[in-house]
């Protein structure tokens, strides 16, 4: 859509990442008039530098793997070795292909003016960029997140690297320290591995992926050593040192930990310095925006969605938010989002999924005496066996109520999420997800399973 003389629209969006862009089609279809305001590219941190491109270097990971192991399935190949450089090719193939897209979706839209340039907040209903001022009626903060460091810890972009330098580096490393055992260092690990890197996880906290359930983190513990990915949890970091041919990374207790590079995976921060935000009275918090539940900050008519509010850093909250504030805005009323409710995946191999409450969670908020549990061990489904893989469905509810918890590990258990995000959601009981037929043979019997079980008729399961 061309600009309109005035330059007054509806809805005005700083950000076209994940929650930008959302905001800017829900509110086109409901007939909106909208600028979406980005200064990279379209789709932002997910498309480019997070979801997609890392969920396609973890399936080029998968594809060496079985490569590696498919003798054990009759198939004779041999792992010859990793071509980046087409690893990347392949990447980026897949990045442009949606990018093309979603530009296409965005263009085509009558309601929505696409302008290129770095906004700021200059008044509670406008964003400036490069002189001219864009008012809106409402205002959407989404200016999405970036790659966080530690205090004195310096990032050169070769040898102590971020996640972003890690998705285009040129070559495949023979050892790498991975900072953080959290989704995005888990993931990074898993695919240098599979690559034939010699990996070390170093994580501060007792556990990896430590937001998960307890057992899931387990499981996940036991996979990694038994493909020989190193990892040191309960060890804070406390310098990186350059060496000849690498860094040497010291850690709580003064031991050390050596290798060509080092990857900080230490969570993502929200962008929002210098916007011009709290000069405009936005309440904020250590750089977050902070929020009502319906997405209001504390100017009127200004909303936030996406990494820079507390809570979850997805990209489908980004969506699902930005969808609600659309449709906030068009007097829709829309239901608020509950953000236990939001299905949660770490794509390395073996995957974790979950949603809802851990039992740690449903403990300290029903009682421990008022919390069910039950694991449901891979081993005894089919298409697990099939797959080779080992894991488990962990099931947590309230005594003579609902389930309020999912857990699952193992291969391909992301898929499962849907599933299990609508038994949460509609705040399913055991024996209702009990009476629902799972095709045989499938990885989703096993949610099926663990629930007949938790509904005390067990069938494939020792009671």
């Amino acid at each position: 859509m061309s600009e309109p003389n005035d330059a007054t629209f509806d809805i005005v969006i700083l950000g076209g990442g994940s929650g930008g862009y959302a905001t800017a089609l829900r509110a086109a279809q409901l007939n909106l008039s909208v600028a979406l305001i980005e200064k990279g590219k379209l789709g932002g941190t997910c498309l480019h530098n997070g979801c997609i491109p890392t969920k396609a270097l973890l399936h080029a990971a998968e594809v060496a793997d079985q490569t590696r192991e498919s003798e054990q399935f009759g198939v004779k190949a041999d792992l010859v070795g990793i071509d980046i450089a087409a690893v990347h090719s392949y990447k980026d193939g897949v990045i442009g292909r949606l990018y093309k897209g979603l530009q296409g979706l965005l263009g085509s839209s009558k309601n929505i003016t696409v302008v290129a340039g770095a906004g700021r907040l200059v008044a509670p209903n406008a964003v400036e960029v490069d002189g001219k001022r864009y008012t809106g009626r409402n205002i959407v903060l989404a200016s999405g997140s970036y790659a966080k460091s530690l205090p004195g810890l310096e990032i050169d972009g070769e040898r102590v690297i971020t996640s972003d330098h890690a998705l285009t580096l040129d070559r495949v490393p023979s050892s790498a320290i991975v900072l953080g055992g959290g989704v995005i260092g888990v993931e990074f690990a898993s695919v240098w591995k599979s690559f034939g890197v010699d990996v070390t996880i170093i994580e501060a906290l007792p556990r990896l992926v430590a937001a998960e359930d307890e057992e899931s983190s387990k499981a996940l513990e036991r996979a990694f050593r038994k493909r020989k990915i190193n990892f040191k949890v309960g060890k804070p970091f406390e310098k990186v040192e350059k060496t000849t041919d690498g860094v040497k990374v010291t850690i709580a207790g003064g031991e050390t930990v050596e290798a060509e590079l080092l990857l900080v995976a230490v969570g993502r921060g929200p962008t929002t310095a210098n916007l011009g935000y709290e000069e405009q009275g936005v309440k904020m918090d250590r750089g977050y925006v902070l929020t009502d539940e319906r997405l209001r900050t504390s100017v009127p008519n200004v909303y936030a969605v996406g990494d820079i509010v507390p809570g979850l850093q997805l990209a489908h909250r980004g969506f699902q938010q930005g969808i609600f504030v659309a449709e906030e805005i068009a007097g829709q009323n829309p239901a608020v989002i509950d953000e236990a409710g939001i299905p949660r995946i770490t794509y390395c191999d073996p995957e974790v999924a979950s949603v809802g409450l851990t039992e740690a969670k449903a403990k300290e908020q029903y009682g421990a005496d008022k919390v069910k549990t039950f694991n449901y061990n891979l081993g005894g489904n089919g298409r697990s066996q099939i797959l080779k893989t080992a894991g488990h469905v962990k099931l947590v509810r309230v005594e003579d109520g609902p389930v309020v918890g999912v857990h699952m590990i193992g291969a391909r258990v992301g898929e499962l999420i849907g599933e299990a995000q609508l038994i949460y959601n509609w705040e399913a009981y055991p024996a209702e997800v009990a009476q629902l037929v799972h095709a045989h043979p499938s990885q989703t019997e096993a949610l099926g399973e663990a629930h007949m079980a938790l509904a005390g008729k067990p069938l494939h399961v020792h009671a």
